[in-house]
């Protein structure tokens, strides 16, 4: 089985960090959750959308390797080894932030990823290359078809409902702050990583839900 997974808000998560920047910047308090999304809207209530356009630049670049994976991702995927299973990243990601300074984006990604040792991994393969980042939504459609996934797990549902989304892969939302209303038929949801072999195994059909 192939396993496609998304890099950012999937595999890394950015809570910690983007809250840490921006109390560093002295934009937020403890009064605003430790949570990216909080971060963002608090900011953006506040009309200061072009500061957290630069901290995004620091949290993806000179930052990122500050950031910690999400909790349980390292086992789920060493069982999806042990299951041999193959995985890789795909990722849409611009190659420089918009503001800020100049970084290489999918150069700090590899890093990432290679200092928490989950690039991707193929028992077919002694190479760590298959981790892609895809400058437009189009081309991230695209390298999922190509690829070959059996499934493809994103925190975002409107990349999954996309009409463009290929229509033989099984389509998981990751959703670990259960934020997301009820799912199409045929999208499974993944709450926590340690649960990630049983859905990515369940035969049963799973049914929408609302967010609790």
């Amino acid at each position: 089985m192939r396993i496609g997974i998304d890099f950012d808000n999937t595999l890394v998560c950015y809570d910690q960090l983007f809250w840490t920047l921006a109390r560093d910047a002295g934009v937020v308090d403890d009064s605003v959750a430790h949570q990216k999304d909080s971060v963002r809207d608090h900011l953006r209530e506040q009309g200061l959308e072009s500061v957290w356009t630069n901290l995004q630049g620091k949290a993806y670049g000179s930052r990122i390797l500050e950031a910690s994976p999400f909790p349980d991702v390292l086992n789920a995927l060493t069982e999806f080894r042990q299951r041999g299973w193959e995985v890789c990243v795909i990722s849409h990601k611009t190659r420089s932030p918009i503001a800020g300074e100049d970084y290489d984006l999918h150069a700090a990604a590899r890093s990432w990823l290679s200092t928490h040792g989950i690039i991707a991994w193929s028992p077919n393969s002694s190479t760590h290359s298959a981790a892609f980042f895809e400058l437009t939504k189009c081309e991230k459609l695209q390298r999922i078809a190509d690829v070959g996934c059996d499934w493809f797990i994103d925190d975002l549902p409107e990349l999954l409902t996309d009409p463009s989304f290929p229509q033989n892969v099984g389509r998981i939302l990751f959703d670990p702050h259960r934020r997301n209303g009820p799912l199409p038929a045929g999208i499974r949801r993944l709450y926590a990583w340690r649960d990630a072999v049983s859905v990515l195994t369940s035969k049963a059909e799973p049914q929408c839900q609302l967010t609790t």
